[in-house]
């Protein structure tokens, strides 16, 4: 069906050696997913590269992952990450998936510019799958280059490692390789390829695709292949709860996802994250933050916050992401729906007891974070009221987000300094701080912990560097324009210790001044 007579493979790029003869170790196994029937994916190799250059390698990751490198040097790490060289036990693939795209329903997307090199089981014995994404055209590329431009991959390297430091799931970055050649968007650039790792790329989207199709045994295969994958531990009936439906592992499955999002969702909130491209097929099954294309973080605080320069409607706005997941969900158990149980209206029935669930469960998790962050260990009906004052001040008050919560640590363990000092300076009216400030003091003498251990646990959670967008954009243009790398990987390095105090650079937590602000963010594509 995905066939594609125009993609040949090499005797060279088959058979895991570089153009100087080096031999290239085997770092992968051929990927699970690769054992499901041939229509639910492409098998396609990478397109050859010009010039392919490392740019960054995670050797910390690569570690985790248990990869074994040996002595590979830089030209080697460039040849497999570019994808000119295809290691033993690769057997590339593209996956077939759809999806609604700002609510509109694409029945075939796929990955137009990704493929699946396999995957490797990671040290404490978790299978993650290795993609290269910009390594050029497949049959799902809908007329596209099937490249990425080195501005892209260098933003998705920055933040997908910085939520990794921030303890947000999402999928992790393992190398950038410049591919010295042009790709061409508005103007020519500078060409580049992403190897991201996951724990799996199957989407909502995945589901989509073939539940539109009517094929229930595509289905049911897939979320067979994602509870052995993804959620053992909820594989078989008895785990899947105590409902009579005959398939209740597939309702666990839905419960199981419906979890996983509302942490995710909720832990993007809490450090003022928008994803800002949240269709069906940007929902990983899995839990993770996957595509990193238009996001950002916010500075001042703004629940209607918009980056994404496709995003007109403010569809996923800060504030609109957990009712977006939630409507992700409910098409993800549209397709589950047959699985669930024979008979339609059980299986709505039981899947409506399940989504309805979220958004509850979503403010459990998101209120209980914020509770952290204020430095409360105990609950009380008013945290959320309290919550919510916060929030409206800081928006009224344009104070940042990030720095906000970074200088209630210091007033937490009274160590504000004078006046004006601490979150209180970043409000345009400094006084509108003050009554609020009362209410939190008073609610922090009936916490048991004392000033020094609360402030320590508010810094754990708190945290002082985030990926600016303005920061990112200054790296990116660097590398760019200039071919300096310097930039990236300063910041880098910073974003990889988000929640420690890092001397002489201070000036990576400040908030933009009004020429540096970064008002779009724009999809890779």
């Amino acid at each position: 069906m995905f066939k594609d007579e125009s993609m040949q493979e090499s005797t060279e790029h088959r058979a895991g050696c570089t153009g100087g003869g080096a031999r290239v170790p085997r770092i992968v196994h051929s990927s699970g997913y690769g054992r499901l029937p041939e229509h639910f994916f492409v098998r396609v190799d990478p397109e050859p590269v010009a010039k392919p250059r490392l740019i960054e390698f995670n050797r910390a990751l690569a570690a985790e992952l248990d990869l074994d490198i040996g002595d590979a040097d830089a030209d080697v790490l460039a040849a497999i990450f570019s994808g000119n060289v295809l290691p033993p036990g690769t057997e590339p693939l593209a996956m077939a998936y759809a999806g609604h795209q700002f609510g509109h329903f694409v029945p075939q997307l796929g990955d137009g510019r990704a493929i699946l090199l396999g995957e490797v089981t990671d040290r404490t014995g978790i299978r993650r799958d290795i993609q290269l994404k910009g390594s050029g055209r497949t049959p799902f590329s809908r007329n596209g280059d099937g490249r990425s431009a080195l501005g892209p991959v260098l933003r998705e390297y920055l933040v997908s490692e910085a939520m990794h430091a921030l303890g947000v799931p999402g999928t992790r970055a393992l190398a950038a390789v410049a591919t010295g050649e042009t790709v061409l968007r508005e103007r020519g650039l500078p060409g580049a390829i992403l190897t991201r790792v996951a724990a799996s790329h199957v989407r909502v989207g995945t589901f989509q695709y073939f539940a539109v199709r009517g094929d229930l045994d595509a289905v049911r295969r897939l979320a067979d292949f994602c509870l052995e994958r993804n959620y053992p531990e909820h594989r078989s009936a008895d785990d899947a709860g105590p409902d009579t439906a005959p398939a209740a592992r597939y309702l666990g499955l839905l419960r199981q996802v419906t979890e996983r999002q509302a942490q995710l969702v909720a832990k993007w909130m809490h450090v003022g994250f928008i994803h800002g491209v949240m269709n069906t097929d940007n929902m990983a099954v899995s839990g993770e933050t996957i595509d990193f294309g238009p996001c950002a973080f916010m500075d001042s605080f703004d629940p209607s916050a918009v980056f994404s320069s496709i995003d007109s409607m403010g569809r996923y706005a800060y504030s609109n992401q957990p009712h977006a997941a939630g409507w992700n969900l409910a098409r993800f158990a549209e397709a589950l729906l047959p699985l669930i149980d024979p008979k339609p209206q059980r299986a709505v029935e039981l899947a409506t007891e399940v989504l309805a669930g979220f958004p509850a469960r979503f403010e459990a998790l998101w209120l209980a974070g914020m509770r952290g962050k204020l430095g409360f260990t105990t609950a009380e009906d008013g945290d959320l009221e309290l919550v919510r004052a916060l929030l409206e001040a800081m928006h009224a008050n344009e104070a940042d987000f990030t720095l906000t919560f970074r200088g209630l640590c210091d007033e937490a363990a009274g160590e504000a300094g004078a006046p004006g000092g601490g979150a209180r300076a970043l409000f345009t009216d400094p006084q509108a701080f003050d009554p609020w400030a009362i209410r939190w003091q008073a609610r922090l003498t009936r916490e048991p912990a004392d000033g020094r251990v609360r402030a320590a646990a508010m810094r754990r959670v708190n945290p002082r560097y985030i990926p600016r967008n303005h920061r990112i954009e200054q790296a990116i243009d660097a590398a760019v324009e200039q071919e300096n790398f310097t930039p990236f990987g300063q910041l880098l390095s910073v974003l990889g210790h988000p929640f420690e105090d890092q001397a002489d650079l201070e000036a990576f937590a400040k908030p933009p001044t009004p020429g540096e602000r970064v008002l779009q963010t724009f999809c890779g594509t």
